[in-house]
């Protein structure tokens, strides 16, 4: 019950979107005739909120689940749906100036709520119309093979950018890696681990690239690198936005 309490309470931000919400629906139960709306807009927001914040709910969907996907359920509030059409039904039965007055307060009411998100240190300017970075653009054409599928070990801030570019640029593990609890096995995948050392050893980055089947490996131009990478069957292929792509031209089969 805590744990729902306190997501609940990161999920209203400022708290005055979540008490226009609130508001609405008391305003829709009480005034509403249409049986269709008070069941979307009314009951179903309603028995959301009554299940999250049931102990018993909450625990049977933490075991099976997971805490880390639980504040999901708040997702499915039509809060933003609620508030709007609130606005408008009580702005259609407003006449003249009442209307007018009533649509800049909304407006006005809407920008105060929140906060500017682009403000928020976790966006950035896209760098392309892909909206992913330009060296993720630059590496997926760099290594493509024409009619089939290549594999790829990259450095961990890449990984969550690659599929939304490249359909044919596979794996060996994605974004769970970065989530704990996620896929254990993920969590403590030893190809990954190799990647992000401190100081990598190339003989061991290069047997366990191998043992996965990625063609090429992709790392940072400073990483501190021990040994040789071409020992182990990888060479350098190019080099893209300051990352260095090695490739193991044995694993290349059509």
């Amino acid at each position: 019950m805590s744990h729902a309490i306190e997501l609940f309470r990161e999920y209203m931000g400022t708290g005055l979107v979540v008490i226009w919400f609130l508001l609405s629906l008391v305003y829709l139960f009480l005034k509403e005739e249409s049986k269709q709306i008070r069941i979307l807009f009314v009951y179903v927001p309603v028995i959301l909120l009554l299940l999250f914040f049931n102990p018993l709910f909450a625990g049977f969907l933490a075991e099976y689940m997971g805490d880390e996907i639980y504040y999901r359920i708040l997702w499915l509030l039509p809060v933003t749906v609620v508030i709007a059409y609130t606005c408008v039904v009580i702005g259609n039965r407003l006449a003249g100036k009442k209307r007018i007055l009533w649509a800049v307060g909304s407006v006005i009411l809407a920008v105060v709520s929140g906060a500017y998100i682009y403000s928020n240190v976790y966006f950035a300017r896209a760098e392309n119309q892909y909206h992913v970075p330009d060296s993720v653009v630059g590496i997926c054409d760099a290594i493509a093979l024409p009619g089939r599928e290549v594999t790829a070990v990259f450095p961990l801030e890449m990984i969550q950018y690659v599929r939304q570019y490249s359909p044919v640029v596979c794996m060996p593990y994605g974004r769970e890696i970065l989530v704990e609890g996620w896929n254990e096995w993920a969590t403590q995948n030893e190809l990954c681990e190799a990647m992000e050392a401190e100081v990598v050893d190339a003989a061991l980055l290069g047997k366990l690239a191998k043992d996965y089947g990625c063609i090429y490996i992709v790392l940072e131009s400073n990483r501190e690198i021990k040994g040789n990478l071409t020992e182990t069957g990888y060479e350098w292929f190019c080099e893209v936005n300051g990352y260095n792509v090695y490739r193991n031209a044995e694993l290349i089969t059509f």
